[in-house]
Order: C-alpha cells, then structure tokens, then sequence
C-alpha cells in the first residue's frame, strides 16, 4: 500500500521530474517507509512505500525490470501473489524481490494487457514499456484504490490522490458544474472520471488504459459482473446460497490475512466487521487486535457501539481497543480528515475513520473492515421499496430514497452560472438502472451501489481516511469472486430479515446472538450530524470566507436560512444539508483552490 505519481509526455520534451517529485513528496502519509524517483525521456515515475509485503529494498519502487523492458509503479496489495508467482516461475521468470509489486511486472511481461484478469485484490499500477514508449494504466475492479489524472496538451500526470496532481502545477481548478450537480444530488457521489475539478479526472474501476508515445489512448473495461440468475444454482436451496457464501467470505478474509507484518480488524460492533472477526478466529487467529471508536452524544443520538463490540472482543478473546473521543474535540480533526480527503466527502464517518486510524496505527500497519457488505448482500432501506416494483419504475423509487436534490433543488441553492444543463445526476442513474445485465429492479440497485456508490464514498473514504496514516485497510466483503457470487444470490435471500438475511443466516453460526438480531447502526458522529457550537461556527466561517464569496456558488438567502436553522434541512439519508454545503467549502480553501 502507497503512494505513486508519474508524468507521460507525448510533445517531444522529457518529463519534468521535479513535478513529479513535488507530486510523490505530498504522500509521504501514504507511505512513510521509502521514496523512490526514475525516468527516462518522456516517462518519470514517482512512489512513497508503506512496507507490508517483503520489507526489504529489494521491493522498493519504482520497480525497474531490464529484462522485460518495463518500469512500473504499484499502489495495493495482490493477495495470490505467491501463486502467480510460482506459475510465472514455472514459465522462466526471474525473480529478484519476494514481493508482489515484482509479480505485477512479470504478470504483465507475460500476459500483456490481461494481467489484471490474474490479480486477486486491490490495485493501483502504471507500467513503463521501454521498447514501444507505451503507458499503461490500470485499477482494480472494484475500485478500491484510486488514480487520478490531469491532461494536457502532450501531458499526462497521475497520482493517487487528487492533491498530488495539485502539487505538480498547472491543474485548471475551476469548478465542474456537472460533478457539482452529482455532489449536490447524488449524496455527494461524483461517479468516475469526472471530479469536482475540471482539470482532474479519475480512472474508472476495472479499466486498463493504455496511452501510445504518438498520444492516443484506448481502453477496456475488464470486469462487470451479472446481476442475474444462473442455471448453474436452480436447483440451489437457501442453506446452498449459505455454505456457498461463507465458504467464498472465508476464502476472501483469509485472503487478506497476507503480509509481513501483523493485521488486526476495525470492528464497530456490527454485523459485518464481527463477521470478520469471527471468521478469522475460525482460520486460527489468536490475539487478534480489534478496534472501536465512540464519540460523546449530541442532540439525543448514541455516539458509540460499544456494548456490541464488546460483546464480540470478549467472544472471540481479541486484544481489544476502545477509543473514546470528546465532542469539543472534533474541530481540529475534522480540519485534518478534510485535508487528507482526495475529494469532498460529506460523510460524518470521515472523522471517525481519521481519528480511528489515528490510533490503530500506532499498534498495527494492517486491518481489515466490514465496508462493502451492504451494498453487496441488500442491507440498506431502499432496497425493499425497489423489489416491489417493476425495473421501469427503480429510477423513481431510488431517486426519492436516495437523492438529495432534484433539479428544481438545485436551482434553489446555486447561483445560475454554475447550474449544469439538465439533471446530471438523474440522467446518469437512470442509464444505469436501465443497462441490460441485472435482472430485477433490485439488481439494478444493487449493481450501481457496488460499481459507483460503493467506490465513490465508503471505499474512498476509508482509503483516504487509513492511509493519511499510513495505514492499510483491506475489505474482504469486495473480494471480486465474493461479489460475483453475491450478484448471483435471489434478492429475496439478501432482502431477507430486513436486510443482508443470508449474511445474518451466516452469522448465526458463528456470532453471538445480540450482534446479529439489533437495529441497523451506522459509524455515529453525533457532532456532525447536529451541528451547533465550535463545528456550526467553522461551517459559517468556511460559507463566509473570502474565496468563497469570490467563487459564489451557492445563492446567499439559501445559505443564510440554513444557518439561521443548521439542523431543520436533512437529505433522505439524514445527512446535514448545511454540512455539505459547508464541507465543500472547507474542501476547496484547505487544497487552496480560489
């Protein structure tokens, strides 16, 4: 897990290594372990390690590989990487670290642009060809790890984070009206490639893109799986569906396990990361270090789960942590998680993943979490609304759960030079929801959760959130057979229970009883959802300050009648209305963008 960046020229001039540098320097949070820098003509790469997988300097990066001709730079981790080792071996190919970062190089000296169908996990990787002056790019296929990019005339750069594209100049800032219509309507979601910035775009998951020295590009998207019903499972029963599951989440936690150093898991008390736990007692973990976070209550809302961690900490004899966090203690956090976020996420669980991650990495380099889960198996409210329905109608019926703002809404909050043509939002979903490819209308929603939602908020989050710390999280709900598999799985299984039934199903075997059978929680930050004090006067002073009066994207009345009553306007997720605004406020003046 790191940091990387890199510069490709097709205007005849050499790559600007110092910008390249500039860009690496800024993620030294990312990976404190070891920096590395190489070009040549055109090509420079740039990376900060975190040392997980052989902590030698022989898997130090850029890795550059005379044999095949290839320079590369690695973000991720691929948990079959000694598998693919010993095949590629068995192939005649030399190896000279004990890494995975090698073994992506060698994948693709041997298979070329099908590599990634091999890899097992979570990635980022640009690669180098020497003898052709080829780029090439790639993520996983759930979009765990991020890449940016900034293009201009006969330049591309890329990083992993989006301030890392800041720190090499010459980004346009303005602005995207479309991507500000996305934030302000799809829950503060800005699917792939746009971001908010009109000079700053972003692979798609499970894209290979391949840019050529004369500068064309093209790509594939190597990954898309159905959500449809399969011959092979007809005659499968719901205890089949179950063994089936379990057997695939098991695989995939044991998957996660690999790395030189110890891996201790982030559990909230839910099902989801207690699942986990439970699971990796089951493979022979002893001592397995867990933790939680709570915070002080706030306007009436429960600011932590510990009664039900605890539960599992005791369960299963983990080395347990409770980190306990005083709500006039927020402000200089929530300043620290806005700083470390590549885009605005409005999400009250940033703060917490910062301050968490704070901590767990003062005691581990590796967990892993529960996220995903919901998504994957149908545990939030508005899927049940959705299986009632024919697939014509899940466009309205996941608007209403799920929208912040329609068009008209937004045309009550922006100033009207920056409103987009349309309903962005809206028309992207509905494009979505209508793709063939997912059979029922709660396939549909289940798909464009776990290929947009899903990448551009909870993943995101808890990437920027862990690695601000130089801490890796790995989710093994996002395994990609796991969720092949779970795309499979009758709706009425998932739906079950008031949600992720087969998963409770699961559970009962091997959790205590009061983990599963208790109302849905989520990560609380009671502060953030009810604003008042020193956090409702950092949000008014963000909506005031100079650079925003000077950019002028929200209309003052709509403004003023939030704060004149912060907490009276919620979106459907019971989001703070003011927050959002606020926060991409605080986003923008903390990356110093006018």
């Amino acid at each position: 897990m790191c940091g990387l960046a890199g510069e490709f020229r097709t205007d005849s001039t050499r790559a600007d290594v110092i910008a390249v540098e500039r860009m690496a320097a800024t993620m030294c949070d990312r990976g404190p372990d070891g920096s590395g820098v190489w070009s040549n003509g055109p090509v420079a790469l740039g990376h900060r390690r975190l040392k997980i997988i052989d902590l030698s300097a022989a898997s130090g990066q850029p890795i550059v590989d005379s044999t095949t001709g290839l320079s590369a730079v690695f973000n991720g981790c691929i948990y079959n990487y000694r598998e693919l080792r010993a095949e590629l071996s068995a192939k005649g190919h030399q190896f000279f670290s004990t890494g995975d970062s090698e073994v992506v190089v060698k994948a693709y000296a041997e298979w070329g642009l099908d590599f990634v169908d091999h890899l097992i996990g979570m990635f980022a990787v640009a690669i180098s060809e020497r003898d052709s002056g080829r780029l090439v790019l790639a993520r996983d296929r759930l979009g765990i790890k991020p890449l940016y990019l900034a293009e201009s005339a006969g330049v591309l750069r890329f990083a992993s984070t989006l301030p890392a594209l800041l720190a090499g100049g010459g980004v346009d800032t303005t602005i995207d009206p479309v991507a500000l219509a996305h934030y302000l309507s799809f829950h503060s979601i800005v699917p792939p490639p746009r971001t908010i910035l009109r000079g700053v775009s972003k692979l798609p998951p499970a894209t290979v893109r391949v840019y050529e020295p004369d500068g064309r590009s093209h790509e594939r998207i190597y990954w898309n799986p159905p959500f449809l019903r399969r011959d092979e499972h007809a005659d499968w029963s719901e205890k089949d569906w179950q063994d089936a599951l379990l057997e695939s989440l098991t695989t995939a936690v044991r998957r996660r396990m690999v790395a030189d150093v110890p891996v201790g898991v982030l559990l909230s008390g839910g099902l989801d990361s207690s699942l986990v736990v439970a699971l990796l007692a089951g493979e022979g973990q002893r001592e397995l270090s867990t933790f939680s976070i709570g915070f002080d209550a706030v306007g009436g809302r429960e600011g932590d789960e510990f009664r039900y961690s605890d539960v599992v900490a005791k369960t299963f004899d983990t080395d347990h942590h409770q980190i306990r966090v005083a709500a006039q203690d927020l402000v200089p956090p929530l300043e620290a998680a806005v700083a470390a976020m590549s885009e605005p996420m409005v999400s009250h669980d940033c703060v917490a993943f910062y301050l968490l991650s704070q901590e767990v990495s003062r005691h581990v380099k590796v967990v892993q979490s529960g996220q995903g889960a919901d998504e994957i198996l149908g545990g939030y409210h508005w899927y049940p609304p959705l299986h009632r329905i024919d697939r014509e109608q899940a466009l309205d019926t996941y608007a209403r759960a799920f929208f912040d703002r329609d068009a008209a809404g937004l045309a009550r909050v922006l100033n009207p030079d920056w409103l987009a043509e349309g309903d962005p939002a809206r028309e992207f979903v509905a494009a979505h929801l209508a793709a063939p490819g997912a059979q029922t209308a709660v396939d549909a929603g289940l798909r464009i959760d776990t290929q947009i939602m899903l990448t551009d908020d909870p993943v995101k989050r808890v990437d920027n959130m862990t690695m601000a710390h130089g801490l890796e999280a790995r989710v093994p709900f996002l395994d990609h057979e796991f969720v092949e598999l779970a795309a499979a799985c009758p709706p009425e299984l998932k739906l079950a229970q008031g949600g992720k039934g087969v998963l409770k199903e699961i559970g009962r075997r091997v959790l205590p009883h009061e983990v599963i059978d208790r109302p849905k929680g989520y990560f609380p930050v009671p502060g953030l959802t009810h604003l008042e004090g020193k956090l409702l006067d950092r949000v008014r002073d963000a909506l005031h300050a100079p650079e925003a009066r000077r950019r002028d994207l929200f209309r003052p009345d709509y403004v003023n009648a939030l704060l004149d009553a912060p907490n009276a306007e919620l979106t459907p997720l019971n989001g703070n209305k003011l927050w959002q605004l606020g926060l991409l406020e605080m986003w923008l003046q903390s990356h110093g963008i006018d």
